[in-house]
């Protein structure tokens, strides 16, 4: 009998499922996520699995996670400071493709150099200047990206920049041409600052399991989920983080098709941070052709087409002041649960409860806290002095939001704060309306009962109450839930449409949709469902998807297990590996291959392409084997592109993909 071992790392909880054999869910169990010591949460969730199943850990042949740490990280701004070195390019390029917005502020290097189209060199790598500008910042940083001009054409300037980084300090490095085959430089630069910036992420999350896994005497090897759905070694994930990205939604896909056996439906993945939903066409997931997009930035990572929304039981809720509506607006921000700090820090939390309910007047931060985030590894550097200010206020406790902020103009250096990972708001939330409205019970519904209170009698932008009473608000915010939720599922449904005008976001919130949701009946008869079932998974999915089904006319399916679909999709996937590349014509019998170690002509083209063919299938080859396949397939596919030229065709250009795929070798037979 064999023993699989799959863990989620999500925003909120960490979770852990034993798999007998690859068929039998033998336990199962979730811990919070510790983010000051991940290892504390992941130990504990493993812990009870162990003890749930009683299992003999030498039966353990495998272990395997996903995490949403990149994605949440990537939705909610935060990550390390980096720097990105940039050959060849200009600073009008800065601004193309949400590359300034990837950056958000952090230093920028432009050096001299880069190569044309062909691969052929526009100028030599300014190596002096690279050199003096990496020693003005090179100590403020946690990470160094580097992007050249057609770098996928020709990346010499990108590894001899690498080098000279490596030569004068220990920042790990992000080449562009090593995440991505495709040209866009700009799009590549993003992908590459994006994988810097989550490296030191990744790494703490991955060393802490392997810690973990050596000091439980579990001799097995450990995979990292990719975007995609398939499995990397731990190695290659410490690498390409960026890979990482959508990681715990594509877990649960994965995890969703070997749950029910579905064949086509949207899957419906809601977390403390996040909803990811992705479409499941003939029990596959359909994989998204232009990146991974995630917090507004469109990346070149290759991951299962999901829409991920700043919407999750941990979201942090608004009051809409503009108009005289008044309505109530979740996310995207994830915040702590007045609840949860409560289990921690009771005393403070309903001293300061009690405190503000005695006020005559509700005041801007009441039911607020801040915390700081506790054995933070994040370095100072890079943060303003009235942002060093803040955080010294702080201090190493939880306080009242109120008492810390001594102007509204901080709200801008908290704001700076929270991206960089220092500190937490504490705030309500959906998981404590949920806890006074009795469906959870996890944590404290005292102090989400005196934080809702107070939250309700702050005023609209007509002057009025929120609401007359916890309960009232309470429904409120799960009513607003379920209309974020079914307002995301349509718009990825409305995605597949593309013969109906407008965009997915439009025609989601439409005024015809709404009415045929509320099967509008006058002179006009309208009606609309959504075709497709709906797969509910999360740890709060029970809880909330009941009403999005019924909202939108459709089939509810939450599976045994859907809480941990993340972690059983962990261990059940393959690992699969792609590597491109491209021929292209180079004038009348001339034919160009873009290989490693640079262009090489030829003036055959089968000879060309076979060439192509031949190193990306040892590319491709190899990475599988690295990543633990074992009995691995390869399969080729080639896109050649021809014209027509005086009534015959020409060769224009060939796409060649090679896969690489197996089943993880176990640790025991």
């Amino acid at each position: 009998m064999a023993l699989m071992l799959g863990v989620d790392t999500g925003g909120t909880y960490t979770d852990a499922v034993l798999i007998r054999d690859e068929e039998t869910v033998i336990a199962s169990a979730k811990s919070l996520t510790t983010r000051h010591d991940l290892s504390v949460g992941i130990s504990r969730a493993i812990a009870s699995v162990l003890e749930q199943s009683g299992a003999d850990k030498s039966q353990i042949a495998m272990a395997s996670m996903s995490t949403t740490l990149a994605t949440n990280a990537l939705v909610e701004g935060q990550g390390g400071r980096v720097g990105l070195i940039l050959i060849g390019f200009s600073e009008k390029d800065v601004a193309r493709q949400g590359l300034a917005q990837a950056l958000n502020g952090d230093p920028v290097i432009y050096v001299a150099g880069g190569h044309n189209h062909s691969g052929g060199e526009i100028a030599p790598l300014d190596v002096a200047h690279l050199r003096d500008e990496l020693a003005k910042v090179a100590d403020d940083l946690s990470g160094i990206a580097i992007a050249s001009q057609f770098a996928t054409r020709n990346p010499a300037h990108e590894i001899a920049a690498r080098e000279i980084v490596r030569e004068t300090s220990a920042l790990p490095v992000s080449c562009s041409h090593e995440l991505s085959a495709k040209l866009g430089g700009p799009k590549r630069a993003m992908t590459a600052v994006l994988n810097a910036r989550l490296i030191g992420m990744i790494d703490h999350l991955i060393a802490a399991t392997e810690g973990l896994l050596n000091d439980l005497d579990i001799d097995a090897p450990l995979m990292v989920v990719r975007g995609d759905g398939a499995l990397i070694s731990a190695d290659q994930a410490r690498e390409k983080p960026i890979e990482t990205i959508l990681s715990g939604p594509a877990a649960s896909i994965v995890g969703a098709r070997w749950l029910t056996d579905a064949s086509d439906a949207l899957v419906s993945d809601i977390g403390g941070t996040t909803t990811d939903i992705a479409l499941l066409r003939d029990g596959r997931p359909m994989i998204d052709p232009d990146g991974a997009s995630v917090g507004g930035l469109r990346t070149m990572v290759e991951a299962v087409a999901m829409r991920t929304t700043g919407l999750g039981g941990d979201s942090e809720v608004h009051i809409d002041k503009d108009g005289l509506a008044g309505g109530l607006q979740l996310g995207p921000r994830r915040v702590m649960p007045i609840s949860l700090l409560a289990m921690d820090w009771s005393d403070l939390v309903h001293t300061t409860l009690d405190r503000q309910l005695n006020e005559n007047r509700v005041g801007e931060f009441a039911a607020r806290f801040i915390v700081p985030i506790q054995g933070n590894s994040l370095s100072r550097a890079g943060l303003e002095p009235r942002q060093v200010r803040l955080l010294d206020r702080v201090g190493d406790t939880p306080k009242p939001l109120g008492d810390v902020l001594q102007t509204r103009v901080e709200l801008g250096v908290l704001d700076r704060l929270i991206s960089r990972g220092h500190v937490i708001v504490s705030a309500i939330t959906p998981s404590d309306a949920s806890h006074v409205l009795g469906r959870l019970d996890a944590w404290d519904q005292e102090a989400a009962q005196k934080a809702l209170t107070l939250f309700a009698g702050q005023r609209t932008g007509a002057g009025v109450r929120v609401a007359n009473d916890a309960s009232t608000l309470a429904q409120k915010i799960i009513d607003q839930l379920t209309e974020q939720t079914c307002e995301a599922l349509l718009e990825a449904a409305f995605a597949e449409e593309p013969d109906i005008n407008g965009t997915p976001r439009e025609l989601a919130r439409h005024v015809l949709m709404k009415s045929g949701l509320n099967n509008h009946r006058n002179v006009v008869a309208i009606k609309a469902d959504l075709n497709l079932p709906i797969i509910g998974l999360g740890a709060s999915a029970r809880a909330y998807y009941g009403a999005v089904g019924d909202r939108l006319h459709t089939t509810t399916i939450l599976p045994e297990h859907g809480g941990v679909a993340n972690a059983i999709g962990a261990v059940v996937g393959q690992i699969t590996m792609r590597e491109m590349g491209e021929v292209n014509s180079a004038g009348e019998g001339r034919y160009q291959a873009f290989l490693d170690h640079g262009p090489q002509m030829f003036d055959d083209q089968s000879k060309a392409i076979a060439t192509l063919e031949q190193e990306l299938k040892t590319r491709a080859q190899s990475a599988a084997v690295a990543a633990g396949a074992q009995d691995v397939r390869i399969q080729v596919s080639q896109d050649i592109q021809t014209a027509d030229v005086e009534n015959r065709q020409v060769f224009v250009s060939a796409q060649i993909t090679v896969t690489a795929s197996g089943r993880p070798r176990i640790a025991i037979e």
